[in-house]
């Protein structure tokens, strides 16, 4: 989602990085019900959501107060050398 909104809507790295994240809370919970309240057993294990709600929560601050100090440049470079990597380990380990 953020190399879309940095070339097709125009937004700065941190706009995108930032927006991206806050766009994971809707779709989020727009899929609780559709996985959880599904006919037939839960596809959610709520004891594992809890421990990567709590992991996700303690990262989005502090990637969000570290947003503030990494430079335009070198965060463009980080998204892009990121994506890269899955890139190829999504090639190599299909």
């Amino acid at each position: 989602m953020i190399p879309l909104l940095v070339l097709w809507a125009g937004l700065g790295q941190r706009q995108a990085n930032a927006t991206s994240l806050v766009a994971i809370i809707p779709i989020a919970i727009a899929a609780v019900p559709i996985y959880y309240f599904r006919a037939g057993a839960p596809q959610v294990d709520l004891r594992v959501a809890l421990f990567l709600v709590i992991g996700s929560m303690v990262g989005a601050y502090i990637g969000a107060r570290a947003l503030k100090r990494i430079p335009e440049r070198q965060l463009r470079i980080g998204v892009a050398i990121v994506m890269v990597l899955v890139g190829i380990k999504q090639v190599v380990l299909p």
